[in-house]
């Protein structure tokens, strides 16, 4: 653990998750005199959590992403009709 200024800080160098090599967390203060091994046994649990979204999640991104583009482009087709009709 690495004790900072004003700040307690955990670190985990390993997690689990592929993007991440090392992670930091900044203990609040009123959770501060908890035992060192308490806070890291949470902060590993909370690392070894985090990973790589669900492949569901990501194709409901890209669904959303479409739909946008989709509204967008009809939105302006619509307006450029209400513009020549009136022009």
């Amino acid at each position: 653990m690495i004790k900072g200024v004003n700040h307690r800080v955990i670190e985990v160098p390993e997690s689990d998750c592929e993007y991440f090599e090392r992670v930091l967390f900044f203990v609040k203060p009123e959770f501060s005199a908890l035992s060192e091994g308490t806070l890291r046994d949470r902060a590993n649990a909370v690392a070894n959590n985090t990973g790589a979204p669900p492949p569901t999640k990501i194709a409901q991104a890209k669904f959303q992403t479409i739909l946008a583009l989709l509204s967008a482009a009809g939105l302006g087709a619509a307006i450029v009709g209400a513009l020549q009709l009136l022009f």
